[in-house]
């Protein structure tokens, strides 16, 4: 009950801090994570593709912004990117 309450009022505190669980509940919801175990493989599979897709799109939005007229592009890569981060809390 502790952690739920620390995780309400995370979002709430004077430095503006949020705490974002990158879909571990739905994940728990589903059946994905039920242990210790599957909990690591969760949090090892986010670290593994996390970055990789946030530099990814980063690349493509400095191209896209490079070549003249981005906002076609832009608006693209933002669909995109919604479509392959897990939160909806973090989109």
């Amino acid at each position: 009950m502790t952690s739920m309450l620390l995780l309400l009022a995370d979002g709430r505190f004077p430095a503006g801090a949020h705490a974002h669980s990158s879909g571990l509940e739905a994940a728990v919801a589903a059946g994905l994570v039920t242990d210790l175990a599957s909990l690591r493989g969760f949090l090892v599979g986010r670290l593994a593709t996390g970055g990789l897709v946030a530099a990814a799109f980063a690349v493509a939005a400095h191209r896209a912004a490079a070549a003249g007229d981005p906002g076609p592009e832009l608006a693209r890569l933002d669909v995109e990117l919604d479509a392959r981060t897990a939160a909806p809390a973090l989109r």
